[in-house]
């Protein structure tokens, strides 16, 4: 695994707030040393280990996944050196619905995502709407 996955997958911990031994916990047949080992590079972990990471971390597999790939080998067999850092711009109010989005139960985050994909009634999308532009302006 290159520096590259590494780079991003310690950044996704860290983003999540989570410590290297809280992700393990999340990760199917990792240790803590794992986790520290991939971040470093050191350690070759498998596509579904990466996505249970992405998964854990809130960022898309797909970021995980192709930047194992671009370390020209494919995960739990290469071993780049790749030193460039990835990231995905946000905005600030994108950032906040995030972290509104992981704060939230789990009844609420299902409420959340049929409003995104539009399956919602106008009612239940006009509530959620004026709690998240209260929450944003700080009006609660």
């Amino acid at each position: 695994m290159g520096k590259k996955v590494g780079t991003l997958i310690r950044q996704a911990r860290t983003e999540a707030g989570l410590t290297q031994e809280q992700l393990a916990r999340k990760v199917k047949g990792a240790s803590a040393s794992d986790i520290s080992k991939a971040e470093r590079g050191e350690k070759e972990l498998t596509q579904e280990q990466l996505k249970q990471i992405a998964k854990a971390t809130g960022v898309t597999q797909k970021s995980l996944l192709e930047a194992a790939k671009s370390s020209g080998k494919k995960p739990a067999s290469s071993a780049s050196s790749s030193s460039g850092k990835t990231s995905i711009k946000v905005t600030a109010t994108e950032k906040r619905l995030v972290e509104l989005y992981r704060a939230a139960d789990g009844d609420t985050r299902k409420e959340a995502l049929r409003i995104l994909r539009g399956s919602a009634g106008d009612s239940v999308l006009e509530n959620l709407l004026e709690g998240a532009i209260d929450a944003l302006t700080g009006k609660k």
